[in-house]
Parts: structure tokens; C-alpha cells; sequence
């Protein structure tokens, strides 16, 4: 009888990609800490009607322009509102808009960017061009231009804020859809009849959602950002409505006498835009192939 070998397999098994990426991300302290504070952002806006100690929208003319105290935290403004609970309130309008608007360009921007570099020639060309288009343009002047055109509202800033998130993620959608449509099972389920739509679901957009998640988690602060810049010139949330922004534009007739109420807000949009940059960087050494070991 002729005795077979059996080679075991190595005693390290390969890691799930889930746990995989969690276990490199996980070493990026400095992102992980913005994460933590991401997710608390996020909770505190669920839960604002239970966290926040006053009526964003109440007025106390019998505490006007109060300095920090341990009643009011962060102090109170022309109407006696208080700031730290329109902070709170508010961090519902700036997160929804951020990921919403996000999304939304999202959507719109990988779609027209898989077709554009799948199919190329002429459909590359026009797609391309649009994006060309609308990249001439500052990003907080194309979302002013599209406000005119709809109206001033938080609805229409985060239609404005999709709009100049368009381009960008179509030139990244299209760049990795360039290389995998080279691929050899690509030509392979070309070779077998695969229909394109199939092809480009399950083939090329599964290897363009790295470079789309890390940039997604960082477009989220610039929307956040541009979304405060249209409130603050009165083009986006309007008045009482306790959004960063709009806090800062009512803030600034009483710099010198009260800093307090654009302070905490300025703060507020400071500390959330830099936390989903940072949190964006370590989704970025995390998920790109070139830093793996």
C-alpha cells in the first residue's frame, strides 16, 4: 500500500476582508478616535429630543445673551435660546445634510462614471465634458448658482451640495472602471454573453467602492462645511432653524459683546468637519492595496 501525505494547510487562516480591514483600520488611533466621535455626533442628533436641556426654538427674554453658566452651558442668545441645545438640534440638520447630499452625488456621479469608462468613445466624451463643466467652477459658486435656481431652502443646499459632488466621483469611478474593464474575467464574461449591466454590477463596481468609500467619508466635512457657508449668507436653513451655519450669521452683529454665540457653533462645524477628514484618512491607509504588507 502506498501511504499518501497530507500537507496541512498553514495554521493562520486567511482573515474575512471584514476582519481584515478592521484590524488595519483599528490601528489608526487618530482615526479611530474621529470615528468614536462621529458615532457620538450621531447619536446625540438621534437623541436630541432626550439630550438637549431647553427648546432650541423657545425664547427666555429673562436670559439674553447669557455667557456660558451651569444653567446654559454654552450660553444663550439674542432670544435667550440656548446655544448648546441648538447645537445639538442643529447637528441633525448638518449630519443629514452631509450624508445626504453625499449620497446623493454619489449615486449619480459612480453611475455616470462606471458608464462612462466602460463603454468610452463618445459616451466617455460627453460624460467627461459635463464633468469638465461643472469642475471649472468653485464648488461653493456652483452650489450658489444651483440655489438661485431653486430657491434658498435646506432641501435645495443639499441638491446644490449634490450637484458639485457629481464630477468628483465620476472621474474616480470612471479611472478604476478603465482599469478593470481590461481584466481578464471581465473579457471572459464578455467572451460568454454576460450582458454589460451584469458585468458592471458585479465585476467593476465592487472595485471602485474603496476609492469612492474613503472619498465619501470626506466629502461628508466639505458638504457640512459648504452647507453652513449657504446658511450663513442666508441661502440655505432659514430662520429659527438652529443650524451651525445660521447660528454663526446671527452670531456675528454681537462679536465683541457676546463671542459665545458664534464660538460654540464655529467650534461645532470645526471639530466634525476635521473628524470625517481623519476618519477618511484611516479608511484610506486601511483600504488601499499599495500601503497592504
Amino acid at each position: 500500500m502506498s501511504a499518501t501525505t497530507i500537507v496541512e494547510a498553514p495554521s493562520q487562516k486567511m482573515r474575512k476582508p471584514l476582519s481584515e480591514f478592521w484590524r488595519r483600520f483599528k490601528k489608526q488611533k487618530v482615526a479611530l478616535i474621529a470615528l468614536l466621535f462621529i458615532v457620538a455626533m450621531v447619536l446625540a442628533a438621534a437623541l436630541a429630543p432626550f439630550l438637549a436641556p431647553f427648546d432650541p426654538s423657545a425664547p427666555d427674554y429673562n436670559a439674553v445673551l447669557e455667557g456660558p453658566t451651569a444653567a446654559h452651558l454654552a450660553g444663550t442668545d439674542a432670544y435667550g435660546r440656548d446655544i448648546f441645545s441648538r447645537i445639538i438640534w442643529g447637528a441633525r440638520i448638518s449630519l443629514a445634510v452631509g450624508f445626504l447630499s453625499v449620497t446623493l452625488g454619489a449615486l449619480v456621479g459612480v453611475t455616470l462614471g462606471i458608464i462612462s469608462g466602460y463603454y468610452g468613445r463618445w459616451v466617455d466624451s460627453l460624460i467627461m465634458r459635463i464633468c469638465d463643466l461643472l469642475l471649472a467652477f468653485p464648488g461653493i459658486l456652483l452650489a450658489i448658482a444651483v440655489i438661485a435656481i431653486l430657491g434658498p431652502g435646506i432641501t435645495n443646499v443639499i441638491y446644490a451640495v449634490a450637484v458639485f459632488s457629481v464630477p468628483v466621483f465620476a472621474r474616480l469611478a470612471r479611472g478604476t472602471t478603465l482599469q478593470l474593464k481590461q481584466a481578464v474575467y471581465v473579457d471572459a464574461s464578455r467572451a460568454i454573453g454576460v450582458a454589460d449591466r451584469v458585468i458592471m454590477l458585479r465585476h467593476i463596481l465592487p472595485g471602485t467602492l474603496p476609492n469612492v468609500i474613503v472619498y465619501f467619508s470626506m466629502r461628508i466635512g466639505t458638504s457640512i462645511l459648504t452647507a453652513a457657508a449657504l446658511s450663513f449668507i442666508g441661502l440655505g436653513a432659514q430662520p429659527p432653524s438652529p443650524e451651525w451655519g445660521a447660528m454663526l450669521a446671527d452670531g456675528r452683529t454681537y462679536m465683541g459683546v457676546a463671542d459665545h454665540l458664534t464660538l460654540f457653533p464655529g467650534i461645532a462645524i470645526f471639530v466634525t468637519v476635521l473628524a470625517f477628514n481623519l476618519f477618511g484618512d484611516g479608511l484610506r491607509d486601511a483600504l488601499d492595496p499599495k500601503l497592504r504588507g
